[in-house]
Parts: structure tokens; sequence; C-alpha cells
């Protein structure tokens, strides 16, 4: 029997500085229309997951998604099971992934599609469809890859390194012959980054100065850094970067909750005098490339080579409360939210 209404979080408020639960509303709203229009389907939402990323898309301004609009679902990532449909390619019963929003019920067609709809992979359990083979490991594989082009034996530097992408290049980096030094915050996070995901070096940034282990461990400089955290670890890595050194900007977590922009790094000068290139990139830019990433991703999995954690929260009503983890350190690793288990 299908429940009287759809929970939804609605965008109440745009934030300035720290994202929480009070940004947000809870309201139950009508089931979608039972009567389906042609390609559509009804899906249930069994988890969802969160990135830093979702605090760029309160904001008002022009970004690779339009922002959130006031009074409407916050947009999300999820694994859901659908319920009716009249889409051959999304039948019945299937697991599918995408943007599902905050809500228990989602109608795909009307859906906010820069991310469409894709049936699991057989036997793929929905935590690991959005961890290990989430959007965040695509970023990991084609920013590292396309963006940094390590070869085996560079020297590769990753902050955020104990988050899902950060632990996600890491380990790529490693598998294509790098020496890898990842930044992370805390004991717990550090010793997970050497033991399960076999990283070289870790910088504890809570207890250590960034700078000067950079200095001890890099006498030859860096020359690949996928920075996920911008500010001054950012700053700290250009000082040292090599010759001909990439830095690839994958994200700025930092600055995501400051209320107003702080001053860039001030040794942006290092590019000129070292010829380095720094460069953004987005990660939907290369989902018609994913194939390509999953073969690879399912392969060191496979053997046994690469190491992830998933952070399980549950209950509909702590989804605000969930996201705001990413912002305080407190997820270790692909931070998900399970509401439902697959019929």
């Amino acid at each position: 029997p299908m429940p009287d209404g759809n929970r939804q979080w609605l965008l109440r408020e745009r934030p300035t500085g720290m994202i929480g639960p009070e940004h947000y509303e809870l309201v139950t709203s009508p089931m979608p229309e039972p009567d389906l229009a042609a390609g559509e389907v009804l899906v249930k939402t069994l988890m969802l997951g969160f990135d830093p990323a979702m605090r760029g898309w309160v904001n008002d301004e022009p970004s690779y998604l339009p922002p959130v609009a006031l009074g409407e679902p916050m947009r999300a990532s999820g694994v859901g099971q659908v319920v009716s449909s009249t889409n051959p390619d999304l039948p019945e019963g299937a697991l599918v992934q995408g943007l599902l929003n905050w809500q228990e019920y989602s109608l795909a067609g009307s859906n906010d599609s820069a991310i469409p709809l894709q049936v699991l992979p057989e036997g793929t359990p929905p935590g690991m469809a959005l961890s290990v083979f989430g959007t965040t490991s695509l970023t990991a594989y084609f920013g590292l890859l396309d963006v940094g082009k390590p070869v085996a034996g560079d020297t590769v530097l990753v902050s955020g390194a104990a988050g899902a992408t950060g632990s996600a290049v890491a380990q790529i980096a490693r598998l294509k012959g790098c020496r890898v030094i990842g930044i992370a915050g805390g004991a717990e996070k550090c010793g997970w980054l050497q033991e399960a995901c076999k990283v070289d070096d870790v910088i504890d940034y809570k207890s250590e100065n960034v700078e000067q282990r950079l200095a001890a461990l890099c006498p030859e400089g860096i020359n690949v850094f996928f920075d996920n955290v911008g500010g001054d670890i950012l700053e700290a890595g250009l000082q040292h970067m090599a010759e001909r050194g990439r830095v690839v900007l994958c994200g700025s977590i930092s600055g995501y909750n400051s209320p107003e922009r702080t001053p860039g790094p001030r040794n942006l000068f290092l590019l000129v005098v070292r010829r380095l290139r720094m460069e953004g990139f987005i990660v939907i830019d290369y989902l018609d490339r994913a194939p390509e990433a999953f073969e690879a991703l399912m392969g060191w999995v496979g053997a046994g080579e690469f190491a992830w954690r998933e952070d399980v929260q549950e209950g509909f009503e702590n989804i605000p409360a969930t996201l705001q983890r990413l912002f305080t350190g407190a997820n270790k690793g692909k931070q998900l939210l399970k509401l439902a288990d697959p019929a």
C-alpha cells in the first residue's frame, strides 16, 4: 500500500555561514499522481548520499547546476527502487541511482536530470553504489588521471585525503605507481589512510605544521597536488610544488561555510616561476566516460586493492543534520543516510 503523503525537506532560507537543519523545513506533500506519463517512473528513496558540493547548490549564484530554489526539495543523489513505471529501461522493482532529492518518493521525468537515473548493476548494494562506485570515486578517477596526469614515480599530495573523494584519489595514485602523501584531520583518519589505503605518508593538519612536514617529506617537490580543501592547505601545497607540477582543484571545503570570501593563496606567483598548471574540473563533464572508471574500480575492488568507508546515519528526520557532519569533520568516509531496505 502507498503512503498517504510524501515527506520532503524543503530549502527554507539560504545560509550565510554554517549550513544546518534550521535552513530546511520538513513538510508532508501529496503523493505524486498515480497515473504516470509515458516514460515516467515513481521511485521510493532507499538511501541518500551527501557531498560537500551540496553547500554550493543552495547559494543564490550561477554555477554548473542552477541553485536549489527556496521552497523546493533539497537536491541530492540517492538510490531508490522503482515502484511503478512506464519506462521499459527502468522496470518496476529495479534499484536505480540518480538525483532523488530529500524526499521519500520521486517522479523521475519531472526531476532535475543533470544526472539521469541509472539502473544499478545486478547485486550492487545501495551503499556501494553511492560510495566506492559513486560520483566521489568518478571525481577522483577523472580528476587525478585526466587533469593531474600522474606518471609512475611521481609524488602525489592529496588534501582531505580521508574523505570519500580524497581516499579514492590516494589509492588510484598508489595503484598507478606514485608515492602518495595524504593530509587529514586527526589520528584516527590518518591511521586509516596508512593501514587501509596504504598511503606512504600522512600529515595530521590538526596536530602538525603542514608546511614544515611537506618541506621534510618532499625535498624534490610535489608533482601532482589534488586539492579538496583550499585556503591555507592549498597555499602550503603550492609552496612545495616541483617544476611543471599540476594542481588539481576539486573543492575548497575550508571556505564553503565562510560568510565572506577569504583571500586566496598568497603564493600564486609560483605558478610562473615553477611553470605550474592549476586547473579546476567538475565530474558531470565526464559522465559519458563513466563506464571506463567503473571498469577500473570494479577490478581494483574485486582484487581487494581498494579500501573505502561508509558512514551510515538513519532516519528521514536526520537528513539536514547529516549534511552538517561533512563540515564538522564528524563523518568517516562517504556520508550516507539509510531510509529503507529494498522490497
